[in-house]
């Protein structure tokens, strides 16, 4: 048996929703092979557990925010599960608490997936002009750095939020602490912003 790793146990907790001795249990039991140890936990404790990716969500909120001076707003909708957790204070609050940064940031695309493929090449083809002057062995590093970067700023999910109060965590990590908080699946759907002029 191998050695387990507290990211992995993260992991698993994370797409089950199971207690964290139980996911070090699966995953010792099944030599840290993330979907053996899901199978082993759904063979042990029976409907309790399922893959969070399989379940789907249908309850949710749509939460909007205006700024102050009335020139920019957002709609955002973040679905759950069920709507007992559609009505959580928290699942609430982090609706709103992404619509203010929607406002703030003004992310253009929700993931990675959704990056416009030419907008990503045409990035991609600036920075490799800029580092055409580096060494040849670092270019590729660079170029792959300055597009991380590049979706970090451009990409929700990969955006810190502008909240200082949430210890410089990214979109998806706060989404994910929820899910594991509320124990269901957690999605931003969806947002758009408006702009005054745009």
């Amino acid at each position: 048996m191998s050695e387990v790793s507290a990211r992995d146990v993260k992991a698993l907790r994370e797409r089950t929703g199971a207690g964290m001795m139980d996911c070090k249990r699966a995953l010792t039991e099944s030599d840290g092979d993330l979907e053996q140890a899901i199978e082993w936990l759904r063979l042990k404790q029976g409907k309790r557990v399922q893959d969070r990716g399989e379940r789907i969500a249908r309850e949710g909120t749509v939460q909007s925010y205006i700024h102050s001076n009335a020139k920019t707003g957002v709609l955002v909708e973040v679905d759950c599960e069920t709507d007992f957790v559609a009505r959580n204070e928290d699942f609430v609050a982090f609706a709103r608490e992404v619509a203010m940064h929607v406002a703030a940031s003004a992310p253009r695309y929700l993931a990675d997936e959704d990056v416009d493929p030419e907008a990503r090449q045409r990035e991609l083809r600036v920075f490799e002009q800029e580092a055409s002057d580096k060494p040849e062995q670092a270019r590729a590093k660079i170029v792959e750095g300055k597009l991380r970067k590049w979706l970090e700023e451009v990409v929700l999910l990969n955006q810190i939020h502008v909240n200082p109060k949430h210890e410089s965590k990214t979109i998806a990590q706060m989404r994910d602490e929820l899910a594991a908080k509320t124990g269901e699946n957690v999605v931003i759907r969806r947002f758009v912003r408006f702009q005054v002029g745009e």
